[in-house]
């Protein structure tokens, strides 16, 4: 699309919602079932395009990875939309005595949304279900780097929406850039925090407000008391899902010192399990680009030579292999089976190194070593608040303890990603791991405005507090201080 041709798809949705300001629940639902129908008749069209994008992943993973999250989110969405729009009263003080108050739930008007290809449907469609249950249209940006995902969807949905109701724009990062400048009610982005901290920039010219969900280096602490096998199937789990390539896995491990031996044989038997082979295996996704590859290959050479052990998991010869980078093994990086990075262990990582710089979004694993909890907090707490906190343990006042003293957009305790799953707790960052939240109802109120209403009773008393301010009104100061 050209910029001419994005500006007037925005005056469409923008003229649009201003003629039809309140949105009836049966337009809403009827949009949302739209949306459903477009996913239960063309699921498997969506999934190829994936698999083409990533070069390996299979329909399954993507099933669980995308769908099932969209399914489970337009269910809850559907089933309390009806309680969710309606207007909220409110107690009224005694001074406001007898009027009455409540909160309007409006739509904002146009919202939208810069999605990425880590989940390339799920995190497109998302923000987009809920923005439509609370009214709005919507205009989505998907990734460049999916292209088929991307063209998929922008067919559909012109196939099951006009386009001043939801419509896709494709193009390169420029227009992600003109996209982010447009004057939108709301504006809903996901990726790195250098090119959200771009997107903000680009909103504030026009006083947009803005979702940023940015990730970031989520912990992961393990506590001295734990079953480590456990506590390392649920880590390889969370780690190795989309092969590493998800805003909340687990960037890094904090361990007790000691156990460096005995949490790699762990999770060297728990990668056997969730994968038996890696090369062709399409519950293992690919690494997304070539560049993407190089960028993790580079991370882990750095490391060796700035003296980290390294130890890839290699299911063909059945246990960890020391010393040796992840490297492609057969084709090309233009292959999606030679970008299936082994699962890769980095004990010995430091702040020096880049792969504890920099979010990792692949299957590397750093391994830290802590003699104290205080200093697993310490360690935290030194850098950026992470998008997603991990704690493995089985006492609750310790665990209390470290959700105390951190601060983290979410937590999951005794397993990973699970809390982005359900469907009654916010999701989103804090500080450079993003702002605001969505899902479930927490969503549908970030794409609200709640408007304040009170509607004044002929029997008011407010002309007592009208001037001139003399002895009356002093008397009725005194009663009030005395009642407050």
């Amino acid at each position: 699309m050209t910029p001419a041709e994005i500006h007037a798809q925005f005056q469409l949705q923008h003229q649009a919602s201003r003629a039809q300001v309140e949105v009836p629940l049966l337009v809403r639902r009827e949009r949302l079932l739209r949306l459903q129908k477009m996913l239960d008749e063309h699921a498997p069209v969506l999934a190829a395009a994936v698999q083409a994008d990533f070069g390996m992943r299979s329909p399954r993973l993507t099933e669980v990875a995308d769908l099932f999250v969209l399914r489970s989110l337009l269910s809850h969405t559907l089933r309390h939309l009806g309680r969710w729009m309606k207007p909220q009263r409110v107690f009224t003080p005694l001074f406001l005595q007898p009027a009455s108050a409540w909160i309007a739930r409006q739509p904002l008007g146009v919202v939208g949304v810069i999605a990425p290809w880590n989940y390339p449907i799920q995190l497109a469609l998302a923000p987009a279900i809920t923005a439509l249950a609370a009214g709005n249209r919507v205009m989505l940006k998907p990734s460049e780097l999916t292209p088929h995902t991307s063209a998929q969807l922008a067919a559909l949905v012109a196939q099951f929406f006009s386009a001043d109701e939801f419509c896709v724009v494709q193009g390169d990062a420029n227009l992600s850039a003109l996209f982010a400048s447009l004057p939108f009610d709301h504006l809903v982005f996901t990726g790195s925090t250098a090119v959200g901290r771009k997107v903000a920039q680009a909103a504030a010219h026009n006083l947009t407000p803005t979702t940023l969900e940015l990730g970031g280096k989520s912990p992961c602490i393990i506590d001295g008391h734990c079953d480590l096998q456990e506590a390392a199937l649920k880590i390889a789990h969370g780690k190795l899902f989309n092969a590493g390539q998800t805003c909340v896995a687990p960037d890094y491990v904090l361990l007790p010192r000691g156990r460096e031996a005995e949490f790699a044989q762990a999770y060297g038997a728990a990668v056997l399990r969730l994968f038996p082979s890696i090369e062709g295996n399409g519950d293992y996704a690919s690494i997304i680009t070539a560049r993407h590859y190089a960028r993790l290959r580079t991370m882990l050479q750095q490391a060796q030579t700035l003296g980290a052990e390294v130890q890839t998991i290699d299911p063909s010869v059945g246990k960890p292999a020391s010393g040796k980078p992840a490297v492609p093994t057969v084709g090309t990086l233009g292959d999606g089976a030679s970008r299936q990075m082994l699962p890769t262990l980095v004990f010995g990582a430091t702040s020096a190194m880049q792969l504890m710089q920099e979010e990792i979004f692949g299957p590397i694993l750093p391994v830290i070593s802590y003699e104290r909890l205080d200093d697993a907090i310490a360690h935290i707490n030194a850098g950026p608040r992470p998008l997603a906190l991990y704690w493995f343990g089985q006492s609750e006042a310790v665990r209390d303890d470290v959700l105390a003293r951190t601060v983290s957009g979410g937590v999951t305790v005794n397993d990973t990603l699970m809390h982005v799953a359900h469907d009654n707790l916010p999701f989103g960052g804090v500080g450079d791991s993003g702002w605001g939240a969505y899902h479930g109802e927490q969503g549908f109120l970030r794409f609200c405005h709640q408007k304040s209403v009170l509607v004044q009773s002929r029997w008011s008393l407010g002309a007592l507090l009208y001037p001139p301010y003399g002895a009356r009104f002093q008397r009725l100061m005194d009663l009030m201080r005395r009642w407050f």
